[in-house]
């Protein structure tokens, strides 16, 4: 909901690592933003597949994640992603720090 209403994107949310990669088959995004935890696939087990996907390896990905440990966002962070969030986020900031985090212009409410 933040990133269409605050910050104008158009979102298509999906449950699961396998439901991003199917929704990848069908349409390419300007970006994806993964959760880390995931039912089935985890997150760096999807952007694994994105990355080793012919059409896919270069759609820009952001994860977000509810980690604490320093140490496991610097791996996340060393990960061919464009960035990584934490949660809890500040909806109103959100769509802000993700077209921060792809080189994006902000866009205004």
């Amino acid at each position: 909901m933040s990133l269409t209403r605050v910050g104008g994107h158009e979102v298509r949310a999906v449950d699961s690592g396998m439901g991003c990669l199917a929704a990848l088959a069908d349409e390419l995004p300007d970006a994806v933003v993964l959760d880390v935890m995931m039912p089935g696939m985890d997150g760096p087990a999807t952007l694994a597949e994105i990355r080793a996907g012919s059409r896919t390896h270069g759609v820009p990905v952001i994860f977000l994640t509810a980690g604490v440990v320093e140490a496991d966002v610097d791996r996340l962070r060393s990960l061919p992603v464009a960035g990584v969030l934490r949660k809890p986020f500040d909806p109103m900031t959100l769509p802000a720090q993700v077209a921060n985090l792809l080189g994006w212009p902000a866009a205004s409410a």
